[in-house]
């Protein structure tokens, strides 16, 4: 019996992604290896895409790859991610209000930059 499932493709279009990202995920350890077809082709189960899926919607947020991979860890260890996933959260916070702070500080640089007065050009005969 020949193997089924959504090609790579399939899988992500399924899940809002490319193929290349699919493939990362895969040789990242995020994903497990896919099963295959008799022609090497992989083939995706729609528990797969529901976790490329996550995947990409963690990404989106802003989480880091190692962060998720703890995150599906603990989940497939039995563990309820949740308390994991807070700490992710909170660090991406702390990250973003760092940046913001950042931000400001370059913006108010800027802003007394081009309130200054701009010296009188000097000829020379």
């Amino acid at each position: 019996m020949a193997p089924t499932g959504l090609t790579i493709g399939q899988a992500a279009k399924a899940a809002g992604l490319t193929r290349k990202a699919v493939r990362a995920y895969e040789a990242g350890g995020l994903l497990p290896a896919a099963e295959r077809t008799r022609a090497g082709y992989r083939l995706y189960t729609d528990h797969e895409v529901e976790l490329l899926t996550f995947i990409r919607r963690a990404r989106t947020l802003g989480l880091h790859l190692d962060g998720i991979r703890v995150v599906l860890a603990n989940r497939d260890g039995g563990t309820p991610p949740c308390a994991t996933v807070r700490d992710l959260l909170d660090d991406r916070i702390a990250e973003i209000d760092g940046i913001v702070t950042e931000l400001l500080a370059l913006r108010q640089a800027l802003a007394e930059t081009r309130q200054r007065p701009t010296p009188a050009p000097t000829h020379s005969r």
